[in-house]
């Protein structure tokens, strides 16, 4: 092989192996390339120990002038510099240099970084102990392109690792990496795993920590640490900009997200009907993950921390106050209520993912949480439902509405809507799509009415109220004429008589 040398084992093997095979044969037993066997039959040596000579280059070095006057100043001046730059900036400075000289420069700079090169960061492996240390972080699954009802989910995975057991478990996260993300997700963890660990370690995650000063000795939020408090965790981080000190949970990022692209793969298919459907797939990889785990596992359950009585507060309590456009305004977004709470104080319980509205102690509603644009525009979260009766009176005030795209509960009354301002103008629009959005309320028929209105724009038809009006209405069936004879008295009577004698004849029995 290149840049080996034979030994005295190999030489003897090949002699002996010679006598009954070819040099082709001899060489493979011996173990070096047929090329060497041939040269060895001409110019044989009777010891390769003896050896004083060694063999040169069979080409010129392309290198020989260059790299000692070149590429030893870059590299030194620039130690970070990538070879591919490197090979780029002498191609410029000798056209002639060819390009197959890429490899041997690769070769030859790692060679000397080996030897003359700074020294690189040392990872030291640790011994995990059962119990101790239990793991968190977020992870972006966006190359799964999972979609919801042929919707692109936006979403991030909240995980969660034991790094001694291998115990795992995940969180749809719809936003960010927000405290209600991380307190929700890492007590969903606990309470499934039935423990909680000594430790719990995150990277410099911003819904824990508030990183604004690096000598800051209590750089926790109070949310976080009332957290870890309350499952007696002792909280704990690495070194800002260190991934691999969390590397227990980093690389398992991967191995999650690979095991999910292969189930999707055989399922056929990355749409599901709703969000859940989404998580029970989820948490279905990841209990065959935990089975096949399930030893070390339990060895290590009995090393955890018993779980408290209750869990604690994953959600962020806000106030707020319904306007007289029948909502509030909550981090950028604009939620509608029901108009009779127009003048009322609410309390909401802020989740990643809805809102939990509460007048007093006495819970509401819940609502969508919704996102503010990347562009900064407010983002809306509209229930038709919730203003539809001020509308049916005030019609006109469709047009201009600030929110008026999101108020459609389905893209066919959008397209009813701007079908008809072509065809009809603003006014006739106005009063119709307001007429069908107040018939889809009244007679519960909303996804039946959006089908019907797609029928009628694809056919070239406006859609008109009061036809789709007969159309959504129940018929009311024909009730049969049901007929029942009454029977006489005279004939209850006689069935009494036969009653009496009866039992009269089975007393006598007895007697």
């Amino acid at each position: 092989m290149p840049g080996r040398h034979i030994n005295d084992h190999q030489w003897k093997l090949y002699l002996m192996s010679r006598r009954q095979h070819s040099p082709t044969v001899a060489a493979a037993k011996a173990g070096f390339s047929t090329a060497t066997a041939y040269r060895l039959e001409t110019t044989p040596t009777p010891s390769m120990s003896d050896t004083s000579s060694t063999r040169g280059r069979r080409r010129p070095d392309p290198l020989a002038d260059i790299f000692d006057t070149e590429i030893v100043p870059l590299l030194k001046a620039a130690p970070g510099l990538r070879s591919i730059a490197l090979f780029d900036e002498l191609r410029r400075r000798h056209p002639d240099l060819p390009r197959s000289v890429r490899r041997t420069l690769e070769r030859r700079v790692r060679a000397w970084r080996a030897v003359h090169g700074a020294e690189q960061e040392v990872i030291f492996r640790q011994v995990h102990q059962p119990g101790l240390m239990g793991l968190s972080d977020f992870t972006d699954p966006a190359d799964l392109r999972v979609t919801i009802a042929g919707v692109l989910l936006e979403q991030l995975l909240y995980h969660f690792r034991l790094p001694y057991s291998g115990f795992e478990h995940a969180t749809v996260v719809l936003g960010g990496e927000s405290f209600v993300a991380l307190a929700e997700g890492l007590q969903n963890a606990l309470w499934t795993l039935g423990g909680a660990p000594h430790q719990h370690r995150t990277d410099s995650l911003s819904a824990a920590f508030r990183n604004l000063d690096a000598l800051a000795k209590n750089d926790l939020t109070q949310r976080y640490d009332a957290l870890c408090a309350h499952y007696r965790m002792e909280p704990t981080r690495n070194n800002r900009g260190i991934a691999h000190e969390n590397g227990s949970i980093e690389s398992a990022h991967g191995h999650l997200k690979r095991s999910l692209e292969d189930a999707l793969l055989l399922r056929g298919s990355r749409n599901f009907d709703d969000l859940d459907a989404w998580r029970c797939f989820i948490a279905e990889r990841l209990s065959h993950h935990n089975a096949a785990c399930a030893d070390r596992i339990d060895a290590e359950r009995a090393a955890l921390r018993p779980l408290p009585r209750d869990r604690t507060v994953d959600y962020e309590r806000v106030t707020v106050r319904v306007t007289s456009s029948s909502g509030f305004r909550l981090r950028r977004v604009f939620y509608t209520v029901p108009s009779r709470l127009i003048g009322h104080t609410l309390c909401v319980h802020l989740y990643h993912d809805r809102l939990e509205l509460f007048i007093g102690g006495q819970a509401l509603m819940t609502l969508p949480r919704g996102r503010a644009g990347d562009n900064g525009k407010h983002g809306h979260v509209i229930d038709y439902r919730h203003v539809i009766q001020t509308l049916r009176r005030k019609p006109m005030a469709l047009p201009n509405l600030v929110y008026r795209d999101a108020l459609f509960p389905h893209p066919a009354y959008r397209r009813a809507y701007e079908t008809l301002l072509e065809h009809c103008g603003p006014s006739v629009a106005s009063r119709r799509t307001v007429a069908l959005l107040s018939l889809a309320h009244e007679r519960s028929c909303e996804t039946a009415l959006a089908h019907e209105l797609t029928r009628l724009l694809d056919a070239g038809e406006l859609p008109d109220p009061d036809v789709l009006l007969q159309r959504m209405t129940p018929r009311l069936a024909t009730l049969p004429e049901i007929v029942v004879p009454l029977s006489s008295l005279a004939n209850y009577n006689s069935l009494i008589e036969g009653m009496e004698l009866d039992a009269h004849a089975l007393a006598g029995g007895v007697a």
